[in-house]
């Protein structure tokens, strides 16, 4: 029997292997995981297959759970001195300018594949087959390259796209940017995702694909090891509670850095009485911001240091704090009130095509926003760190919701002013993911400036509030791409996507 759901995601071929998913008998679970395994797909370079995710789940009874599957720290088979080894440096344009490194040795236990094995078991209905059939047949198939990832591509064609044959050969032409619209086909991606849909998640971690994984990494110098594989687990944690207005949100807790950071950012916009204007948001969000960046992301035990920017929180009550660059997300609610939120991400790509199966690798180890203690410098096995901060609600009245963006360190502010409009000022959905964004950002020097779309309301109220800002041209990529999806008592089921960044969405 078909389940009716609201699914916001990528694209359309994310949307349509959602719906399959629920033709198949599945649930917004089983859709969501459809969507995203399609949008890791046809967005290359935005998100891979082996990368991590937090998939956030609030059933129609009972609390919501978020599993964890972000990437961890490999080397257990690693001796000392393979440390450092197997990164390749690259610079690009991206951002305004960015270093990351790539390679072998850039790539850690990806935990993708583990998640949403986890999550089927214990959400799902459709056959687990049918979540992979879909993305297997448009991988034999092709799909024309969209203009997200032709432009993330065209940035790194000459380094993170140019050092492994088998991916310059799929993602450049002879070592020259794609042009939009290029047709990718990737039949031995085809075969891999056909064999995982018949031998089950745990082949990536245990079987034929694993052992593939460990050769490569072996040939090629890279830390990640069949040892590293057969140990990761998916973590299912309880979600992390807060309220602003009427909704009952749920985020992801500690290690992630993105969950505590947005209920941190709730339960202060929470505090405030009334309206929230433009500055008292960029206030919070500036106090969020000094915490997280003088006290958290150079932190060693990244749940204490979730646990302590919550405890802060609650000690100074609501005084105000003392002073994953490319990503995916997909949102689905059903018919019945379950909600999914999921977000996933490869960093910016280690370039590294894993030998007979098309799975390309996530670079995280590179990452130097995720690594401030240094690359290398984790213990084998720790979570590394992560904004993604997908989001489930509920409402007394009956309503539903799932919602996340990508963004890096925007994740935390867009998701808080969408909440902020739609929970606080009682907008709709879609206007409020309309509305004009800020997000503070930390200079060189020091000083923070509020970086803002072109809003007249917005530049006045940070004005006599006295704060630093620049502007930005209305509906900026830079301030995220929320995509969300509601069962409401009035209106039933609705999805709305963000006009900042290619989407799609589809009430089935």
């Amino acid at each position: 029997m078909t389940s009716r759901a609201a699914i916001a995601a990528p694209n359309a071929y994310a949307t349509d292997a959602a719906q399959h998913a629920l033709a198949e008998g599945g649930t917004a679970v089983d859709a969501a995981i459809a969507a995203m395994l399609m949008a890791a797909h046809t967005e290359p370079g935005i998100v891979s297959l082996l990368g991590g995710c937090f998939i956030n789940v609030w059933p129609h009874t009972g609390d919501p759970v978020v599993i964890d599957g972000n990437v961890e720290m490999p080397g257990r088979a690693m001796t000392e001195d393979a440390r450092g080894r197997g990164l390749i440096e690259a610079a690009s344009e991206y951002g305004g300018g960015m270093v990351t490194y790539v390679g072998p040795g850039s790539v850690a236990t990806p935990g993708m594949f583990a998640a949403f094995g986890a999550a089927h078991r214990q959400f799902g209905r459709a056959p687990w087959r049918e979540l992979l059939q879909p993305t297997a047949d448009r991988a034999r198939s092709g799909f024309p390259l969209g203009r997200i990832s032709q432009s993330y591509l065209t940035l790194v064609t000459g380094t993170i796209l140019a050092w492994d044959p088998a991916t310059r050969a799929l993602l450049t032409d002879d070592g020259q940017a794609l042009q939009v619209g290029h047709r990718i086909v990737e039949p031995e991606l085809a075969q891999t995702l056909e064999h995982i849909g018949q031998a089950g998640a745990a082949d990536v971690y245990r079987g034929d694909v694993a052992r593939a994984i460990d050769a490569d990494m072996r040939a090629r110098d890279g830390l990640l090891s069949l040892a590293d594989l057969q140990a990761y687990q998916p973590v299912a944690r309880r979600a992390l509670r807060s309220t602003l207005g009427d909704w009952d949100l749920a985020c992801n807790p500690p290690p992630s850095i993105g969950g505590p950071v947005l209920t941190a950012l709730l339960r202060l916009l929470s505090a405030v009485e009334g309206e929230i204007d433009p500055a008292q948001a960029a206030q919070v969000m500036r106090d969020v911001l000094d915490i997280r960046l003088d006290r958290i992301d150079t932190a060693e035990d990244l749940a204490a240091a979730g646990a302590e920017l919550l405890q802060t929180l609650h000690d100074i009550g609501d005084t105000g704090l003392p002073t994953s660059p490319s990503t995916a997300h997909v949102s689905v609610v059903d018919e019945h009130g379950m909600a999914c939120a999921l977000t996933a991400s490869a960093g910016y790509g280690s370039g590294m095509t894993i030998a007979g199966t098309g799975l390309i690798a996530n670079n995280a180890l590179g990452e130097l926003e995720l690594n401030r203690r240094g690359l290398h410098a984790l213990a084998p096995g720790a979570r590394l760190a992560s904004n993604m901060a997908p989001t489930t609600a509920r409402r007394g009245d009956g309503g539903v919701l799932a919602i996340g963006t990508p963004g890096a360190d925007r994740i935390t502010t867009a998701l808080a002013q969408v909440l902020t409009h739609l929970a606080r000022h009682g907008e709709d959905l879609q206007t409020a993911i309309d509305r004009p964004r800020m997000h503070p950002r930390r200079l060189d020097d020091g000083s923070t400036r509020i970086d803002h779309e072109q809003d007249a309301a917005i530049a006045a109220s940070l004005d006599a509030a006295g704060m630093v800002r620049h502007e930005h041209p209305p509906l900026s990529m830079y301030f995220g791409g929320v995509g969300a999806a509601m069962l409401s008592p009035r209106r039933g089921l609705l999805a709305a996507a963000d006009p900042r960044r290619e989407a799609a969405t589809l009430v089935t």
